[in-house]
């Protein structure tokens, strides 16, 4: 269906098949066709697997082989793994086994790899800069899965989606996959239960099944705004917060550093006073939110704390550019921001200030007034 909304939005139908073609695997191909369900019309994306039977269940290694192997681009390949990633983190926690032993009974089938790099193909051939989501609706009532019957969400999409809004009960039938939920968690900058934006196109995926009197299509739109019209974004992100009273305090510094190598966006500690006048802290961490799990894993490892409490912001971030700036001692990174079409903030990248500093045995002060004066 997500295959499918894209093509109807606009994604050129032999270009995705030839990208397809560079992941050098055999025994699928793509069928697209009109279609229409309750009315609606679109088009359908099916993935024609040729011989069923020999099929293959592969692990994480072995998918991560075909794409880094392929001739994708760098940005589809990234999108492609990180989407896989979330299914097979799933996968992992659910049987309590390591990743790489997980069989992806989903995501090693062609069907899925197709759907998964397809995705990301997709949207690098639409350049979308952010893509905004509604709710994820679950669905209900049960599903037949490698493990027998489940509860709607299956195991793993309830852990895919952690900490992301979603919605049950629309239909009497599983209406997310590990696998689109997994793409919708990769890929959604924002979740939002309202439109704040100009349609440009709307394009609609048709599913396989017709079985409710909801029609079973994905619908997509497509806007697009100039650089004048906003000079910042709103991204929804996650404060995840403990009290620690009994840490050693020489080990936030190394707990920091992975937070930060983990994708965390800020990290801070608040002084407070806890029962019995004990002086502690409150660690911070804000992030996106396809990082909740990663970021709580690390706090729970590394720190003494027994338990997390989180809460959804919203930030409105200024958009940044980063330019080079080529200076006597050397070229250096700056950051600009703009707030209506003028420059209210050019910071010179500390690390590349550094660099030359101790490379012309220079204080880093004359680097940094050196990229300045040639703003």
């Amino acid at each position: 269906m997500n295959l499918g909304a894209l093509i109807d939005l606009g994604v050129d139908v032999d270009y995705l098949k030839t990208e397809l073609g560079k992941l050098n695997i055999e025994g699928f191909h793509l069928e697209i066709e009109p279609d229409s369900r309750r009315g609606i019309s679109g088009t359908k994306a099916t993935v024609v697997i040729e011989n069923p039977d020999n099929e293959k269940h592969r692990h994480l290694r072995h998918v991560e082989e075909i794409v880094n192997n392929s001739t994708l681009n760098d940005n589809v390949k990234t999108l492609s793994l990180k989407i896989f990633r979330h299914i097979a983190e799933a996968e992992a926690k659910v049987h309590n086994i390591d990743i790489q032993r997980v069989h992806f009974h989903e995501v090693g089938a062609l069907d899925s790899i197709a759907d998964i790099v397809g995705a990301a193909i997709c949207l690098d051939f639409l350049k979308v800069d952010k893509v905004m989501s509604s709710p994820i609706q679950l669905g209900g009532g049960t599903v037949k899965c490698a493990h027998g019957i489940m509860p709607v969400p299956a195991p793993a999409t309830a852990l895919i989606v952690e900490g992301i809004p979603v919605k049950t009960g629309l239909v009497h039938h599983e209406a997310t996959t590990p696998t689109g939920a997994a793409i919708l968690v990769a890929t959604v900058n924002e979740f939002s239960e309202t439109l704040n934006f100009s349609v440009s196109k709307t394009g609609y995926g048709i599913g396989q099944r017709d079985v409710s009197e909801v029609p079973n299509v994905l619908r997509v739109f497509l806007s697009e705004t100039s650089n004048d019209e906003n000079d910042w974004e709103l991204v929804a992100s996650t404060v995840l917060e403990c009290n620690i009273d009994d840490m050693n305090p020489e080990h936030y510094d190394f707990l920091f550093k992975l937070l930060f190598e983990a994708g965390a966006s800020d990290v801070w500690l608040t002084p407070i006073v806890m029962k019995k006048l004990r002086p502690a802290n409150t660690l911070s961490v804000l992030a996106n939110n396809d990082l909740i799990n990663e970021i709580k894993t690390i706090v729970f490892e590394h720190t003494t704390t027994l338990g997390i409490r989180q809460y959804k912001v919203e930030k409105t971030m200024l958009k940044r550019e980063l330019v080079s700036v080529s200076t006597q001692y050397g070229a250096v990174k700056v950051k600009v921001c703009r707030l209506n079409g003028r420059v209210i903030s050019s910071k010179p990248e500390n690390s590349d200030c550094e660099r030359l500093a101790k490379l012309h045995k220079l204080p880093i002060s004359i680097i940094e007034n050196e990229v300045i004066k040639l703003l």
